[in-house]
């Protein structure tokens, strides 16, 4: 051990058992914990910030593996064990769990945990454990080989050891066929489409296997020919296909696709994103821009964290797909609510005209501003929010993405992006309103270009022309175009795209000056070929003139006058030998 403490990032969700480790570790000199979280997304948030100002801030990563309970919630860890091995390579994790299931341990062992250790075991075991897993040491207490394969022998009478040999001989090559298939999904860049046949292949694979092994259990006096303790395969984060170990899992036909995992690994994604520059590089100004770089990814990692637990919320309350559409309001006003009150504290309070004002409450007191001018107009809120649920198909851009493929986790993403920029715009919308110059606020808050009076009314200003351009032209234009354009997460700052979408429901609903836009955009449309045809014709007569007729006429005087002089010389020249032999 050397002088300095080993620094420590505690993972669990009971904030009791948090707070008795914490107590405990940090009574030794040697040890120190920088960090406690609850949450997965939360934990990735801490690690990024502490490794940015810091590669060597966290020297030991202690978590807890989810629920005991809860298998998803297991799976969940699994997951997060996995990206933090990809994420961080070189930083030990130890498990110290109340999970004692030995083929999700098994799995973990195999993602790259350094360590395990039951909850219960005595504090002084647990720091020696710590010291020796942080020192490049491994530490399992538990035996995680998967059990043998236990195979009844074969039935004496000649046609049930048919039947036998005929089953094993199926499994066999269904387990053969199955492993190809697996291998070849697990592809890099694997076309969408032969991603989507080898996916499908796959699940008539895994059923013709499960009923090989019921017809061979249906047997006389045949005893099931796997172990039901066999190893549990190991879930790919990448491309959300189950990847065997050493053994299939036989009997059972496991879903693809985990719903906590699915919204781990896309929150997961998002959260590295969040590390990327915040600049607005698009050309449309935006609210959050007035915020200092660590304001604004404070404010987004912020916005992801609720989503989190509002997803968490949801699948508790197990709301049904139809209900979406009808809670997509409540949710969002919720979402910003909740922002609100934490990102600005919700006690805070600033001096005005001699008195303290709450900020939340005057924050707060007008939300149908925002959901007008901003949560209406925020698109695929509700697909968004299917699929991270009920892990249905997302119909983005004029295309249909199969739910456990790249294509359609990379548009989710892109959804996700924009709901965090726009729920992040709806935070600061009406402090620009109510409190744009008040000095405690922008001390706090603001990025120095923008701190000034005159700068904050001309960042204002633009702000009020882009809500008029989009109610009367660009989001008329949008719809007629039937696209909506989408603020995303680039490695260079926040940029903009743009979506196909059926928006007709809408353009029947245009009137007044969108309407005239509309009308516009397709009178123009209308005459545009035919006068670029007369322009081109137009152009085509004027530099014929200019050319054939203006052009020549001035090359003939120009020549007559070279001529001209041409002449006056030579008379000239003449005139003088004629005078020279007079004389």
């Amino acid at each position: 051990m050397s002088d300095r403490p080993l620094k420590l990032l505690l993972i669990d969700q009971d904030p009791i058992f948090r707070l008795g480790l914490r107590v405990t570790l940090e009574a030794m000199l040697n040890l120190q914990v920088v960090a406690e979280v609850e949450t997965d997304t939360a934990a990735l948030q801490i690690l990024a910030a502490l490794t940015n100002q810091d590669p060597e801030a966290v020297n030991l990563v202690v978590l807890e593996l989810g629920s005991d309970r809860s298998v998803n919630s297991q799976l969940q860890g699994l997951e997060l064990c996995r990206l933090l091995k990809t994420s961080y390579p070189n930083l030990p994790i130890l498990l110290l769990s109340a999970v004692q299931n030995q083929e999700i341990l098994a799995a973990v062992r195999a993602a790259g945990v350094n360590g395990y250790l039951l909850k219960g075991t005595p504090a002084s075991e647990i720091i020696a454990v710590i010291s020796e897993v942080a020192a490049g040491g491994s530490h399992w207490v538990l035996n995680t080989t998967p059990p043998s394969v236990p195979i009844s022998p074969p039935p004496q009478m000649p046609w049930l050891r048919l039947w036998q040999n005929q089953c094993l001989s199926g499994i066999n090559y269904v387990n053969a066929s199955l492993a190809k298939v697996t291998v070849k999904l697990q592809t890099p860049g694997l076309p969408i489409l032969d991603r989507a046949v080898l996916a499908g292949q796959r699940r008539e694979l895994l059923a013709a296997r499960w009923l090989l092994n019921h017809l061979l259990i249906s047997a006389p006096e045949q005893s099931p020919l796997i172990s039901p303790t066999e190893e549990l395969p190991v879930i790919s984060s990448a491309s959300r296909v189950i990847v065997p170990t050493n053994l299939e899992p036989p009997l059972t036909l496991l879903p693809e696709i985990n719903p906590s995992a699915l919204q781990f690994d896309l929150f997961s994604t998002c959260i590295n994103k969040l590390q990327f520059s915040l600049e607005n590089v698009s050309d449309v100004p935006l609210e959050i821009d007035i915020l200092r770089e660590d304001k604004k990814r404070e404010l987004l990692y912020l916005i992801l964290q609720k989503l989190a637990k509002q997803i968490e919320d949801l699948r508790a309350y197990q709301i049904t797909i139809e209900q979406l559409e009808g809670f997509k309001n409540t949710i969002l006003f919720d979402l910003w609510q909740a922002t609100v009150t934490d990102f600005f504290g919700k006690f805070s309070q600033v001096p005005i005209g001699g008195q303290k004002i709450e900020v939340v409450k005057v924050l707060l007191q007008n939300p149908r501003i925002i959901q007008t001018d901003i949560f209406n107009k925020i698109p695929f809120v509700v697909e968004l929010l299917a699929y991270l649920l009920f892990q249905t198909d997302l119909q983005i851009d004029n295309q249909v993405y199969l739910a456990d493929s790249d294509a359609a986790k990379a548009q989710a993403l892109i959804i996700l992006e924009n709901l965090l920029i726009q729920v992040g715009n709806s935070v600061l919308q009406p402090l620009l309103n109510y409190l744009a110059d008040v000095e405690a606020i922008k001390k706090n808050f603001y990025t120095r270009k923008l701190i000034s009076t005159r700068e904050i009314e001309r960042f204002r200003n633009d702000l009020s022309w882009k809500y008029r351009l989009n109610n009367y032209v660009n989001e008329a234009k949008a719809i007629f175009e039937s696209r909506y354009e989408l603020f995303v997460l680039a490695s260079r700052g926040i940029a903009k795209t743009s979506v196909y979408a059926p928006r007709n429901a809408e353009l029947a609903k245009l009137s007044g000056v969108p309407l005239f836009v509309t009308l516009g955009l397709e009178f123009w449309d209308a005459i545009a070929p035919r006068l670029q045809s007369l322009l081109s014709f137009l152009g085509s007569g004027i530099v014929f003139v200019l050319t054939q007729v203006i052009g020549r006429g001035l090359g003939l005087i120009a020549r007559g006058i070279l001529q001209g002089i041409g002449s006056v010389s030579l008379s000239e020249k003449n005139f003088n030998r004629n005078s020279e032999r007079q004389k």
